[in-house]
């Protein structure tokens, strides 16, 4: 063994911290890009400055589900489609809690669709975070809210004939206060991201393409998870501030990512503070604080 290498050994990788060791291997096929994502938000929560005793992890069912079960935080794995009522339930119920909900495309905008749209209108103080694989990944590669025309699933042979939600322009109408995409190949702008949406306060969105080589990438064709994130490389361009509506995606089109929308908005615990302060001459109080206290 070289010097270099033995070196290189004893340097602890800085993710590792931040999982729950005693369940890898994970679950993930070779060339998903979950890990990826995975890596970025460990990284994100390093640079965060956040105090991860006050930091929560919240996901429903699939293979992004199981993200949550890896971290080390306080986590749950919620049933399918109900992550965001979950972890708005944990927001309301310890308002100092920072609370994440990490989960797929077809748990969250197919069964959990409208928690979503909801959640984004009353601006909970959430982050949410979806990997977008464009396919059901864990359950046998059905069509999903997200799989582009054309496209071929278990559920769809001949190709996939209806439309797909443009997941930004959903967030951006809905209310959502920071939106962005990006792919498992920009790790640094996604690492980026990840960041600006943990310490901005409100309901923060960021969608993030990745390969499922096992079943979406191999029935269309598209060979593995490697040749996958060469076509984002390919295929992307940076567009800070783009209009959400003409960001939707089309099967192996060019793919537009960035940070499309940051604004302001008081959040739903702030707009009823202020509403209960004019009507009644009180505001909500957690954990029991005298009249007044956060």
């Amino acid at each position: 063994m070289s010097e270099d290498l033995a070196r290189f050994e004893d340097v602890e990788n800085p993710v590792m911290p931040y999982l729950r060791q005693e369940r890898i291997p994970h679950i993930w096929c070779p060339g998903c890009g979950i890990g990826t994502t995975v890596n970025c938000f460990a990284r994100a929560l390093t640079e965060s400055g956040l105090d991860l005793d006050k930091v929560s992890i919240v996901s429903g069912i699939g293979c992004t589900g199981r993200v949550a079960g890896y971290m080390r935080l306080d986590s749950f794995h919620t049933t399918h489609g109900r992550a965001i009522p979950f972890a708005t339930g944990l927001k309301l119920a310890n308002p100092r809690l920072k609370v994440v909900v990490y989960s797929g495309d077809g748990d969250l905008f197919a069964i959990g669709g409208n928690h979503f749209v909801h959640a984004a209108r009353r601006n909970m103080d959430l982050t949410v975070i979806c990997v977008n694989n464009s396919t059901y990944g864990m359950t046998g590669g059905q069509v999903a809210p997200t799989t582009p025309l054309g496209a071929t699933q278990t559920t769809m042979p001949y190709g996939n004939f209806e439309n797909p939600f443009n997941l930004p322009f959903l967030a951006d109408a809905c209310g959502a206060v920071y939106v962005a995409r990006w792919t498992v190949f920009h790790v640094k702008q996604l690492t980026r991201a990840m960041k600006e949406a943990l310490l901005k306060p409100g309901f923060t969105f960021i969608e993030v393409l990745a390969p499922c080589p096992t079943l979406y990438l191999r029935r269309n064709r598209l060979g593995d998870g490697v040749d996958q994130v060469k076509y984002y490389k390919e295929k992307s361009t940076i567009k800070h501030g783009a209009d959400t509506k003409e960001v939707g995606l089309g099967f192996q089109s060019d793919i537009v990512v960035g940070k499309f929308v940051d604004r302001e908005r008081p959040t739903w615990l702030d707009s009823m503070n202020q509403h209960f302060s004019k009507v009644l001459g009180t505001r909500f109080q957690p954990w029991g604080g005298s009249n007044g206290e956060d």
